[in-house]
């Protein structure tokens, strides 16, 4: 019995000592120019199931600031510890803006960060632009990205 009892303490104490296993990287997949936005969201949704990733929209724009050091953060593994279980589809607000449109992937704001639906229509869940007056854009956003993925989903 008393072994019992310190096996069960080792278990669960091991758990709270450990560092988080790592979550991999940070996939960034630019959605194609053309054709049905929703069909290929979708696409990229299962795919994710398969791999153990949660997929992100993910809107920018090349003239918006926040959006060009999200980027840059996310293509060089700066973003792998935080954001590594996430699959972002990247689209370009000028270039895409009627597709996104079409599969409801508004805002006012961009970097616009929001969670699909299996049909890869958006669910609303979402979070959009962010303070260049308060500074470390990246560091606000990537708090407000985690939030959008439930705690152990």
């Amino acid at each position: 019995m008393r072994n019992v009892v310190l096996a069960m303490f080792v278990v669960g104490c091991s758990g709270s000592s450990e560092p988080a296993p790592p979550r991999g990287k940070l996939e960034l997949n630019l959605a194609p120019r053309t054709g049905d936005l929703s069909a290929f969201i979708a696409g990229e949704v299962a795919h994710a199931k398969q791999t153990g990733k949660h997929v992100v929209v993910y809107v920018g724009a090349d003239w918006c600031e926040p959006c060009r050091k999200f980027h840059e953060a996310a293509r060089s593994g700066q973003l792998d510890a935080e954001l590594g279980d996430l699959r972002l589809v990247e689209l370009d607000l000028d270039r895409d803006q009627a597709r996104l449109e079409a599969a409801g992937y508004q805002s006012v704001f961009v970097p616009l960060f929001a969670v699909p639906r299996e049909d890869g229509h958006a669910s609303g869940t979402q979070t959009d632009g962010v303070r260049k007056s308060a500074g470390g854009m990246v560091e606000q956003l990537v708090p407000r990205i985690r939030a959008l993925i439930p705690a152990g989903g």
